[in-house]
Order: C-alpha cells, then structure tokens, then sequence
C-alpha cells in the first residue's frame, strides 16, 4: 500500500511540474504584443514632383526639410520620385498610406492635390502634408502654402534697377494658380520701381513644363531678342534653361525657390528663396510633438518664409545703394505699406 502511495504522489508531481512547465512556455497575450511592438523612430513618407531630386529648386528644398528632421529629430524617411506625378502619385500616397508605417505623408506640389483628397478620405487616420496647395475642411491634411508674390516683388524690383533695355522678362512652368503668384509679384515690383518698364511672361507648359530645360531655354532667348536684360523664373528644374539662355547672351537671369545663385557665378543676380525646408521640417516636428493641425499655413515675407538671397557673386554689380533700397522695400511689405496683390483680377481693380 505504501508502495502504491509513493508512486502516486511521484505521478501527482509529475503532472504539476509539466503543468507549470507548459505554463511558462505559454506567454500571455499581452507580452506577445509587447515583443512585436516596434521601437523604431518616427518614419516619414514624402512623394516629390516633377523634376525630381537634382533640380535645385523645389524637390530639393523639400529633402533639405527631411535631412534636417533627421539629423535633429531623429527620423527616418522613404522617398519616391514618379516620372508623371499626375499618373503615379496617387498609387504611391495610398501605398504609403496602406502600409501604416508612416507618421506623416508629405506630397509635393500642387498638381498632387487630387490625389491626396482621394487618399486622406480612405485613411482618416493618417496624417497628410500637401506644399503649394490649399485644402481645407480635412482635419488629416495640412497645407503649407507661400506668399510667392512678396517675394518675387523683390526680384522684380531688382531686375527693375539693373535692367539697362527696360525691359525684364519671366518663365513660368505651367500656368497655375500658385505660378501665376511669380509673374503677378515680380511685374508689380518691376513696375514699383520702373512705371514704364515693358514686362514681358511666358509658360513653358505642356506634361513636362517643370523639367524641360530645352523649351526654357528657347523661350528665354526669344524673350532676350524682344529686348529683356532679366528673365525671372519659377519653372523648377527647367530653369535650367533659363540660366544657360542668360549665360550665352551676357544677361542677368534670378532663380527661385532655393539658393541657385552658384549655378551659373555672375549670371543670376539672385534667388528668392521659399523656405520649403523650414515649412516641412516644423510639419514633421509637429507630428513628433502631437502638435499635428489639419489647416493652412501660409508663409510671408512678415512670417520669415521667403527672402531673396545675399547676393555672394553679384554684390559688385546691384550695389549697396540698390540692396539699401530693396531692404526698404521689404520693411514696407511687411509693415503692410506695400500690399502685394496675388491675382490677375486683384491686380486688375487696382
């Protein structure tokens, strides 16, 4: 009997011992999902426009942005450059989007505005940034937006001074909205400085209109032959063009929206610069912060969000008495005495 006993209390511990073993193999559910939980940093997925990175301008003022964030913020980025943004884009924003990796989805340029109203409807939840486009009553989206005619009321003001033919030309990409600030701001510049002066704009147009550099070219020497002295332009990587046209006929060309002023020493009197790279790295800093608002901003030159450049090759040529006057003529816009008008029709009521 005692026999029995023993091998029954051996077999009872037995069973509790694998009992208590499996237990400890058998993780809660809990704990699963904490081993699988990800301590990776924020990610940001940005789209760029047509031209792609390389063009000196827009795409790359927008990497800047991200450089920054991840250099002092800590985050890591994904990037695609589509051939056609307005073919590509939208499949790309809702690949982004779908795969729930991403803090922030940034599409660059107005002509994704489409797209990203189709995407952010199916993805609440995710937050969007659209840059040189207006989006409202979506509290996922936020649109970074620029005062361009302020900026390029500056350049007008100064191809204005330094225009010998009295004449100063502008190549535009296409013909939008936010381009047509470009034209709108540096004619009424030109013009603030020179009532008589003869303004003459043209638009590349066409699929490629923003990295199409042969058409700029062509259009900016037929602007040259009516008599221009300085061509301004906001057509992204096709001012490439622009700048050669300038280089081969000894005139003065002004780039826009980052720093191009080395591309071509000399040549191009300045850039006015908008601060593409300030506006994406605050977007991304405010996802980081849950600081996030669906709305727009609007950037000046009052809100510090574009300014021509310092003229490092050209400063001989302008003049302190030039640069004095352009200095007073910003401190006027920004104290409101100089209100620059953004549209045809603004400018037509006058």
């Amino acid at each position: 009997m005692k026999k029995v006993l023993v091998i029954c209390t051996l077999m009872l511990l037995f069973l509790v011992s694998c009992g208590e073993k499996k237990a400890a193999e058998e993780p809660k559910a809990d704990s699963v999902k904490e081993n699988v939980k990800s301590d990776s940093n924020m990610k940001v997925a940005v789209v760029y426009s047509t031209g792609g990175l390389g063009d000196n301008s827009y795409n790359d003022a927008t990497k800047r942005g991200l450089d920054r964030a991840k250099e002092e913020l800590g985050i890591d980025y994904a990037g695609y450059e589509p051939k056609d943004p307005n073919t590509e884009a939208e499949n790309k924003l809702r690949e982004f989007a779908e795969s729930g990796e991403y803090s922030l989805i940034i599409a660059t340029g107005f002509t994704m505005k489409d797209a990203v109203v189709n995407v952010a409807k199916d993805f609440p939840e995710q937050k969007f940034l659209i840059t040189d486009e207006r989006i409202t009553d979506m509290p996922n989206v936020a649109s970074l937006t620029f005062k361009e005619q302020e900026g390029s009321f500056l350049a007008g003001a100064l191809a204005a001074m330094m225009s010998k033919t009295g004449t100063v030309g502008y190549v535009g990409g296409a013909e939008a909205p936010v381009i047509q600030k470009f034209e709108i701001g540096f004619e009424q510049g030109a013009k603030y400085v020179n009532p008589k002066i003869k303004f003459l704009p043209v638009y590349i147009g066409g699929t490629n209109a923003f990295n199409d550099p042969a058409s700029a070219k062509a259009k900016s020497e037929a602007l040259i032959a009516q008599g221009a002295d300085v061509i301004y332009h906001a057509s992204g990587a096709s001012g490439q063009g622009v700048f050669q046209a300038a280089k081969d006929k000894h005139i003065y060309a002004i780039g826009v929206d980052s720093n191009q002023d080395g591309l071509v020493k000399g040549t191009i009197l300045t850039s006015m610069i908008k601060k593409i790279d300030t506006g994406v790295f605050d977007a991304i800093k405010e996802v980081k912060d849950d600081k996030f608002q669906g709305k727009i901003y609007e950037l000046g030159l009052k809100e510090d969000g574009l300014e021509l450049t310092k003229f490092e090759f050209t400063k001989d040529q302008i003049g302190e008495e030039n640069i004095k006057k352009l200095d007073e003529i910003k401190q006027k816009i920004i104290n409101g005495e100089i209100v620059v008008k953004a549209t045809r029709d603004q400018v037509a009521k006058k």
